[in-house]
């Protein structure tokens, strides 16, 4: 259990204890990178989904700021899918591929 405090983070920590515990052997590479990944890309999808809504709202309210609004969208977009894709590299990593 020292893999959950070696500071990867509870989702992949608790992924990769499950994988050392099943010895790496039959379905466990195939279900640690599975949840790897939808662990990974479930908080991403929350936040860019609670990103363009609210970024909807404030043009909704003044179209005149849409301009303004962009660019922070886009680079807070760009930072939320960044943790979705590390995810993907670490069930890339825990599949053995």
């Amino acid at each position: 259990m020292e893999v959950l405090t070696s500071g990867l983070g509870t989702g992949v920590g608790a992924v990769m204890a499950l994988q050392q515990a099943a010895g790496g052997a039959g379905a466990a590479p195939g279900l640690a990178s599975g949840l790897a990944i939808g662990l990974g890309a479930l908080g991403p999808g929350i936040g860019i989904g609670f990103g363009v809504g609210k970024a909807m709202e404030a043009i909704g309210r003044n179209p005149e700021v849409s301009g303004t609004i962009l660019v922070p969208l886009l680079i807070g977009l760009g930072f939320a899918e960044a943790i979705a894709i590390y995810a993907l590299v670490i069930a890339f990593i825990l599949s053995g591929r």
